[in-house]
């Protein structure tokens, strides 16, 4: 059990852990400027953070995580939607779990704790596609 535990733990973990701090800095700027500065929409707010997040994740992870050399617009086809899967989980589910936890509070307190959440999960989802999927070692 240790062995696969410290497997998954290796450097490629921690090199996507450190492209995700680049994009967390960047992405979460553009989301709670959407929609604390913009007001715009929940669901716009967080694509957004998406749609530029992705953008620099899938150079950053593949040519510096993963070491991917490869030249594939399948690749770019399964990648989006690897992201597009996990962002429909992980802020479909932070939403309404947030909601009823919260549910005394106002709807800006809910939706900014559930894109923090939502943040989390996407995280988690998407190391897992990444790594098993997208950028997966033949």
């Amino acid at each position: 059990m240790k062995e696969k535990i410290l497997k998954v733990l290796d450097i490629t973990f921690w090199k996507f852990i450190l492209v995700g701090i680049v994009n967390t800095l960047v992405g979460t700027t553009v989301m709670f400027t959407a929609y604390n500065v913009f007001h715009l929409s929940y669901w716009i707010s967080s694509a957004s953070n998406y749609v530029v997040g992705s953008i620099v994740s899938y150079f950053l992870n593949k040519y510096f995580t993963f070491q991917d050399r490869q030249k594939s617009g399948k690749q770019i086809a399964i990648f989006v939607i690897n992201i597009t899967v996990c962002y429909g989980l992980a802020y479909g589910l932070a939403k309404p779990v947030v909601t009823w936890l919260l549910q005394n509070q106002s709807q800006s307190i809910k939706d900014n704790l559930s894109m923090l959440v939502g943040m989390g999960a996407f995280v988690v989802f998407n190391y897992i596609g990444q790594r098993l999927v997208v950028f997966r070692k033949k």
